[in-house]
């Protein structure tokens, strides 16, 4: 069964007096419990499918269902309840809030979907302890090195058991050895059976995903 279809996505939007042609024309169908890789070049078109897919951008002509629902024509209040609801975001710069806990951080998105304090405190100390850092919890951003940071990243990304995970260059400002020990995480996601899209412009990480798809210029290219 597809999670994802895509049916002839096209973006173009204006930049100066140029009209830029961001994706032409994609169609693709991604399966549950997919574990996929977009790579290609600065200007591919791989930031702006990431975006349409994580329902932050909408495509200018072209079809987007996702887990059954057509998203491609949906108003602004519409998709912010499918991104609460079924996508999970992890980003590069891991976009946590200073202020707030591990705890509170992961427990962010679950007040949005309208649950009390409890069980989203319950909820967030199970997801951090499902990627190790049940003794974390406390903690704040600042308090805890950068692959900690991801973790906690992760863990909010999944506290709301989301249809995909979409991961922007996820090990983009970790080093070496904590880049593998986050990839390793999320190979043990798809293996419990989540559906992962991963953005990344480094070979060995892409080497994680079963699937890898390359764009240049807007277009998918041919494997």
């Amino acid at each position: 069964m597809a999670v994802i279809e895509l049916e002839h996505i096209s973006k173009q939007y204006k930049m100066g007096g140029e009209l830029i042609h961001a994706l032409r024309d994609i169609s693709l169908r991604i399966a549950h419990n997919a574990y996929v890789a977009f790579m290609g070049p600065s200007g591919s078109g791989k930031s702006t499918l990431m975006n349409i897919l994580g329902c932050l951008d909408s495509p200018t002509s072209g079809r987007y269902v996702l887990n059954g629902r057509d998203v491609s024509q949906m108003k602004d209040h519409e998709l912010a309840r499918v991104r609460n609801e079924e996508i999970g975001f992890v980003f590069q710069s891991f976009n946590l809030l200073a202020r707030l806990s591990a705890l509170e951080n992961v427990a962010l998105p679950l007040v949005y979907a309208g649950l009390g304090k409890k069980e989203r405190l319950a909820r967030a100390a199970a997801c951090l302890a499902s990627v190790g850092l049940a003794d974390r919890l406390h903690h704040r951003p600042n308090e805890l090195i950068g692959g900690q940071r991801q973790r906690v990243a992760v863990a909010r990304a999944l506290i709301n058991h989301p249809a995909i995970l979409l991961a922007d260059e996820p090990t983009g400002n970790l080093d070496s050895k904590t880049s593998y020990e986050i990839m390793a995480l999320l190979d043990e996601l798809h293996s419990q059976g989540h559906t992962i899209i991963l953005v990344t412009h480094e070979e060995d990480i892409a080497l994680y995903a079963r699937e890898t798809i390359r764009l240049k210029d807007g277009s998918l290219l041919e494997a």
